[in-house]
């Protein structure tokens, strides 16, 4: 009496299916990395940009955003600042590095002589390399 251990069917099924299940997983944790992240990279200072048709030019990781508001006051990311430190406040912030790019964002309502005046600080400071942010023309209503 022999005993047959092989079934004789060496060929295994090939599944054709993907599974999805990995995928999910990754894009649940991706959703939730960004809806953690996005709210980090914005600067809640409100202010009535003007439109422009400039193309978007590409940002750094951690830009320097100083805001001119309605009532003249500057603040550098979500800091007020007294006009007189500004260059002090910038080479904190900055690390003393004024090859940095510090992007200026000003109110509708300020008048240009305010806002040149800033940029002459900024100039006095050591950072020259200034731009100038505002609303996509064709996003504006």
């Amino acid at each position: 009496m022999g005993i047959r251990l092989n079934g004789g069917e060496d060929d295994l099924a090939e599944v054709s299916e993907i599974n999805v299940t990995p995928f999910i997983d990754v894009m649940l944790v991706l959703l939730i990395i960004f809806m953690v992240a996005a709210p980090l990279a914005t600067v809640d200072v409100p202010v009535e940009l003007p439109a422009s048709t400039a193309q978007p030019q590409p940002r750094p990781d951690k830009p320097m955003f100083l805001t001119v508001q309605a009532d003249r006051t500057l603040v550098l990311d979500e800091t007020a600042v007294a006009p007189g430190s500004l260059g002090p406040v910038l080479d904190r912030v900055s690390g003393g590095d004024r090859g940095q790019r510090v992007f200026l964002r000003a109110d509708t309502s300020v008048p240009y002589g305010a806002l040149m005046e800033v940029m002459n600080a900024l100039r006095a400071a050591g950072y020259l390399k200034v731009a100038l942010v505002g609303l996509d023309a064709s996003q504006r209503p």
